[in-house]
């Protein structure tokens, strides 16, 4: 990973993103999923949530970081109960 100069934390990211998929195109290919309705006002795939979780976890750090002085720790804590909740009832 030297080549590409990346740090630690940035590396720990992607590959974390990476094994997210490894994991679901796993259980996508064991246990199917059919498209479900939450309290997402549309019908929704594991896939979906995931990428809507994805992108709105983004979201919830660039407005910590933007808007406020407190640990970016904070802000993955919240965006880890965030996916649970979207994952299990989005």
């Amino acid at each position: 990973m030297a080549w590409m100069s990346w740090t630690l934390p940035t590396a720990l990211f992607f590959m974390g993103i990476a094994v997210i998929l490894v994991g679901m195109t796993t259980w996508q290919i064991i246990s199917p999923c059919v498209e479900r309705r939450g309290f997402l006002p549309l019908a929704t795939t594991r896939g979906d949530r995931l990428f809507i979780g994805l992108l709105s976890s983004a979201f919830i750090h660039l407005a910590f970081v933007a808007l406020t002085d407190v640990n970016i720790a904070v802000a993955t804590v919240l965006c880890a109960f965030w996916m649970i909740i979207l994952m299990r009832w989005g």
